[in-house]
């Protein structure tokens, strides 16, 4: 198995006042090593000031979604969707042929902090659809919780609101996980043609930082040290295991990305 750290002081990203943003990926203005990893284009990390937001913009052919690390983000769309998302949820937006949405932050006294992840869908001119869930930290102690899935996979429901994981129209599949110290997660590399990637990403679950890591740490598979911020990319061969691990002194978040 192959690793590459993201490093969390290497990612583009800029302090608008209103906006604090770290870019995993090239975006515009910010160009990165990489543009993309299998399916996966956007991971970005946003800290948005109270009542302050993205005002209405246009995507299309694209899935994305937002991982409420705290905070309240109020969102609005051309298909008549508005909701206020809070800390566990997680919505997503299949833009397929055309959308027009806005996100604020939805409290007029605390900074909302998210991450912004987009995906390249595996079919186009897909209609426009939308798609809300909520995961309890409860449901993510030491395990490896399935937050996000492709379409027609097993227990995936294509309703706006349901239990299960949110539905993507990508090879993507995303797992959270809250490791107490001291404990670690298992996760087994799916079958597939070929070598098997994966992303992993740990939030800045402490604060916002421009230097090096801190905070919460992670140990991937007894080698690879991780903190708030970092990411690393994962090659593997089908059947292969990561093994995350806390390495630190207080629960560690993370998102693991499984790509095709």
């Amino acid at each position: 198995m192959k690793f590459e750290l993201r490093p969390s002081q290497e990612r583009g990203g800029a302090d608008y006042g209103w906006l604090k943003s770290f870019h995993s990926f090239s975006v515009p203005g910010f160009p990165a090593p990489v543009d993309s990893f299998g399916a996966l284009r956007v991971i970005n990390e946003d800290r948005v000031e109270p009542s302050k937001g993205f005002g209405l913009h246009a995507h299309r052919e694209m899935e994305i979604f937002s991982y409420l690390v705290s905070g309240e983000l109020h969102h609005k769309d051309s298909m008549g969707n508005v909701e206020t998302m809070k800390r566990g949820d997680i919505q997503m937006t299949s833009a397929g042929t055309g959308i027009r949405h806005s996100e604020y932050n939805g409290s007029d006294q605390e900074q909302v902090h998210f991450l912004q992840i987009w995906a390249t869908p595996s079919q186009s001119s897909l209609p426009p659809k939308y798609f809300t869930r909520n995961f309890p930290d409860s449901d993510k102690v030491d395990k490896l919780l399935k937050v996000v899935a492709p379409v027609g996979s097993e227990g995936v429901d294509e309703e706006r609101e349901s239990t299960g994981p949110v539905p993507i129209h990508s090879q993507v599949t995303v797992y959270a996980t809250m490791i107490s110290t001291g404990n670690a997660v298992v996760h087994t590399l799916p079958d597939g043609a070929g070598t098997q990637r994966a992303y992993i990403q740990v939030p800045q679950s402490s604060g916002y930082n421009q230097s090096v890591a801190r905070g919460s740490r992670i140990r991937v598979n007894g080698d690879l040290e991780l903190a708030e911020g970092d990411g690393a990319f994962v090659w593997g061969e089908p059947g292969e295991q990561l093994r995350i691990e806390n390495t630190g002194e207080k629960s560690a978040e993370a998102l693991l990305f499984d790509l095709a």
